[in-house]
């Protein structure tokens, strides 16, 4: 489950108590999430970053399957309050998808490019928001796609073993089961320019920007670097990524926050972010409990 998101101008994440955190710019009410409580899993509203764009949203899973969101409504984004049976969410620019413990897919905002014609969509195990279109990976590691179409961003039907998905502005990066990756779309930065990455466990997207996490903990990227986005060879002990409009972000296996990228508003300001606490591990269990376990019905 993603604990981390990155959005237009803001950056969320939960932490392993349930609460969530946010930073950046929160003009909308996108980071109003304070008051959120046992949340597992995170996603934020991404839009491409053109002058007259910022206000964005933020969706929050619940351990129950339910959904909250926050911040900005223009299209019902944020209608989710009566979803229930979620398992994932994902967020584009005035979009909102969820995805059922059945395999289908729930949407609602913007639906004039057909983002959100996903009522036949089945058995699927992954799902991501771009500006304008929708993809997800079905069981069976093939791929669907709906919405805007203008650069390619949606001829994903002939991708197979896919593990993961990541769609961006005008661009959609797929995660093959070998770890390799496939990309289509806009590539007049580079954001598609995957093809030789190799051992790659995670992908993400940003508006003009690909990263992706390597199975060694490290992190690579590709596309436009105009904010320092794709600054990320440093990292290390990386356990997953986010990519917004025009920053990155990398949970490490510490629960600490690693940023890269444009921090105008403050969406990079996570220094300071902590998501795990420090618990006691558990001492082993002594001869007499060992004894005891093997003497019950599993044991027979």
């Amino acid at each position: 489950m993603a604990v981390i998101a990155a959005g237009r101008r803001h950056s969320v994440a939960c932490r392993d108590d349930g609460t969530v955190i946010a930073c950046g710019n929160g003009r909308a009410g996108e980071c109003d999430v304070r008051s959120w409580s046992d949340v597992v899993a995170v996603a934020a509203g991404n839009v491409h970053p053109a002058r007259n764009t910022g206000r964005s949203h933020t969706v929050g899973l619940r351990a129950d399957g339910s959904v909250l969101a926050a911040g900005w409504d223009r299209d019902g984004q944020t209608d989710v309050s009566a979803w229930s049976e979620v398992t994932a969410v994902a967020a584009g620019w005035r979009t909102t998808l969820g995805l059922r413990a059945d395999g289908t897919v729930a949407a609602t905002g913007r639906d004039a490019e057909g983002q959100c014609d996903v009522d036949a969509w089945r058995e699927v195990v992954a799902i991501s928001c771009g500006d304008w279109h929708s993809v997800a990976v079905c069981g069976d590691g093939t791929a669907v796609a709906a919405g805007n179409n203008r650069r390619g961003q949606c001829e994903i039907g002939r991708w197979r073993k896919l593990v993961g998905i990541a769609a961006g502005y005008l661009h959609t990066v797929g995660l093959r089961d070998d770890g390799t990756v496939i990309a289509t779309g806009e590539n007049e930065s580079g954001e598609c320019d995957v093809a030789a990455w190799r051992s790659v466990s995670a992908v993400a997207s940003g508006s003009r920007h690909t990263i992706a996490l390597r199975e060694d903990g490290t992190v690579c990227a590709a596309g436009d670097n105009r904010h320092g986005q794709c600054e990320v060879r440093a990292w290390t002990g990386v356990a997953a990524i986010a990519a917004g409009a025009t920053h990155s972000l990398g949970l490490l296996a510490d629960g600490t926050v690693v940023a890269a990228g444009d921090n105008a508003d403050g969406q990079c300001e996570v220094d300071t972010w902590r998501l795990r606490r420090n618990r006691a591990q558990p001492r082993p269990p002594g001869p007499s409990a060992l004894r005891h376990r093997r003497s019950g019905p599993l044991a027979q």
